[in-house]
């Protein structure tokens, strides 16, 4: 497939600075395309180069920001993916490391819309062949409502890499804030036994929901005098995470520190995480921090770069190779992948 099609890399305006760190990693240029703004909030996009025959790669993260709510950036996605399939791309991706709607993946209500069917729906509807995605909420949902090919990258090995220096000789529990993400603990704490070359425990705490307020402070597993690692998906109120980060003090941890890939940050999580006993955040750029004020993100925060790992996993894509390494456990910690916000 790779001889037959030339690999071309788009990134649209609201994600280009993590496109440009992407195409670098491939060695290539950003694609060049046009994003126009209409006088009533219209809008169109379009290349200016030719795709025909080409493996078109699309990035767009469908977070949320300060321009764009996760709607604009959806259609603008589809509406280029749609743009580029008329113009002939003989394979077209989309690469979004965050999936909006993903949280709303079944019917916990009567009546409730299924949101992430939808969302696959319109994906295929403008002839996508294949999706990307980073440590969608739920894994199962997600593959089940494409029938386009799918693809889930997981940040494990970017914090099992970070994590690692800073927790060898202690003893180390990887925790779930609630039961129904001890598959997502489970694999990090493969990673980081693996990377520490030592035994990591496992735990999950007690979580209720009603009427949107979280309770349940119950603990699973071993955290006295070790390092609780509280792992998630994505951190929005932040109520859940501190939530938890006390519970595991409580529970005897010396201390909390959190791995979460989608950092939303909205209104009130800035100070959650300053009332919380969390030593630090690891986050990704797969959301920009820009909620936070530059002081909490000094003193909390570490954003951990996604753009290596993407561009790994687009070249191997691309060359009709497999994905299964990019998600395999470290051997050993690389300050290489990070950065300090």
């Amino acid at each position: 497939m790779a001889g037959s099609f030339a690999l071309q890399f788009f990134a649209l305006d609201a994600t280009r600075e993590l496109g440009a760190a992407v195409a670098a990693g491939l060695g290539v240029e950003l694609a060049a395309h046009e994003e126009r703004e209409f006088e009533d909030g219209e809008h169109k996009a379009r290349p200016l180069v030719s795709v025909r025959d080409r493996d078109v790669f699309v990035l767009q993260s469908l977070h949320g920001g300060p321009q764009q709510s996760p709607h604009d950036k959806l259609c603008r996605l589809l509406f280029f993916l749609g743009a580029l399939r008329d113009a002939g791309a003989g394979r077209l991706t989309a690469v979004v490391p965050y999936l909006a709607y993903a949280r709303k993946d079944r019917r916990t209500k009567s009546r409730d819309p299924v949101t992430t069917r939808y969302v696959a729906e319109l994906f295929e509807a403008v002839g996508l062949d294949r999706i990307v995605v980073l440590d969608v909420h739920n894994l199962a949902a997600f593959e089940n409502a494409f029938r386009c090919r799918t693809e889930h990258l997981e940040a494990r090995g970017l914090f099992a890499a970070h994590l690692a220096p800073l927790l060898r000789g202690h003893g180390v529990t990887v925790v779930s804030p609630d039961a129904g993400g001890a598959k997502r603990a489970e694999a990090l704490r493969e990673s980081l036994a693996i990377a520490l070359g030592a035994d990591v425990g496992l735990a999950f705490l007690e979580k209720k929901r009603s009427g949107g307020v979280v309770s349940g402070e119950a603990v699973v597993g071993d955290l006295a005098g070790r390092s609780a690692v509280i792992v998630d998906d994505l951190i929005s109120t932040g109520t859940t995470l501190g939530r938890a980060a006390l519970a595991c003090r409580a529970a005897g941890a010396e201390r909390a520190i959190a791995a979460v890939t989608h950092g939303l940050f909205i209104e009130g999580a800035e100070q959650v995480l300053h009332d919380s006993p969390l030593e630090t955040l690891l986050v990704t750029n797969s959301v920009p921090p820009f909620r936070l004020t530059p002081e909490t993100v000094r003193a909390r925060l570490t954003v951990l770069d996604i753009a290596p790992l993407v561009a790994e996993a687009v070249r191997r894509l691309h060359e009709g190779g497999s994905l299964v390494e990019l998600t395999a456990p470290p051997v050993q910690g690389s300050a290489s992948a990070q950065r300090r916000a």
